[in-house]
């Protein structure tokens, strides 16, 4: 049974998690595993590996068989080249003091080398974000610069305007204070006030005339009552002067009596 380390893949969609695993090559990528050894995350820069150093050692002195991209995950944290320098010491090419100093001399170098890699990063980010700024800084300069020009013309125009009214305001004739100005009316108005003065002179001479034509009547009502008392009056005459001609001759039948 061949035994392999691998990668066996965790997280989620295009985010990527991957753990370091030892595992029987005939089980499935994201199956059953015999031991977990560390993990790894492709998604940071540079990216982040955990490894158990001496697990790692101990599969590989085993026979354990890594993937490609295990191996270069074994190689970047330097257990091939101590698993090297063992077999060196093992065949007696060198001793183990010199195997210990060769594996820190090589740490030493990788550890160098990891440190300009993210000092490297770590300044092309810098570098990045100097472009993007002075970019932003360009764009708010002509921004401000275009601004200025718009509210130079602005003012500009309004100084324009201004001087407009004032050569119109010293070319109008002055006006006295006291003198109220006279409004014309409107030919409109004009137009409707004379056709409605007829009217209203029509509407006046109405009531005159209906007064003139009652007046007679009135008169003639007057003299009717008149007229009547004309005529009574010499029947009434009448009827005073009957009795006292007749109070007459009584009188003079009494005093004709006693004579005889």
């Amino acid at each position: 049974m061949a035994v392999k380390i691998r990668l066996a893949r965790k997280g989620r969609k295009k985010l990527a998690f991957y753990h370091i695993v030892v595992a029987d090559s005939r089980s499935p990528r994201d199956g059953r595993y015999i031991e977990k050894i560390g993990s790894y995350n492709p998604v940071t820069n540079p990216a982040t590996i955990e490894l158990d150093f001496d697990k790692a050692l101990g599969w590989l002195q085993n026979g354990a068989i890594p993937t490609d991209t295990c191996r270069a995950i074994l190689s970047y944290k330097g257990v091939l080249i101590k698993k090297h320098l063992l077999e060196g010491v093992r065949k007696g090419a060198f001793d183990e003091a010199e195997a210990t100093r060769r594996f820190e001399e090589w740490m030493k170098q990788n550890e160098a080398k990891i440190e300009s890699k993210k000092s490297g990063l770590e300044k092309s980010q810098d570098d990045e974000m100097g472009k993007r700024l002075i970019v932003e800084r360009d764009i708010n300069e002509a921004r401000a610069a275009k601004l200025a020009k718009r509210n130079a013309e602005l003012a500009a125009k309004a100084a324009a305007g201004d001087k407009e009214e004032v050569t119109a305001e010293d070319a109008a004739p002055v006006e006295e204070p006291d003198a109220a100005p006279v409004e014309e009316p409107d030919q409109a108005s004009v137009a409707e006030v004379q056709d409605q003065e007829p009217v209203a002179e029509e509407q006046d001479q109405a009531p005159v005339a209906e007064v003139q034509d009652q007046a007679p009547v009135a008169e003639e009502q007057d003299q009717a009552p008149v007229a009547e008392v004309q005529d009574q009056a010499p029947v009434a005459e009448e009827q005073d002067k009957a009795p006292a001609a007749e109070d007459t001759t009584a009188e003079t039948a009494a005093e004709e009596k006693p004579q005889e």
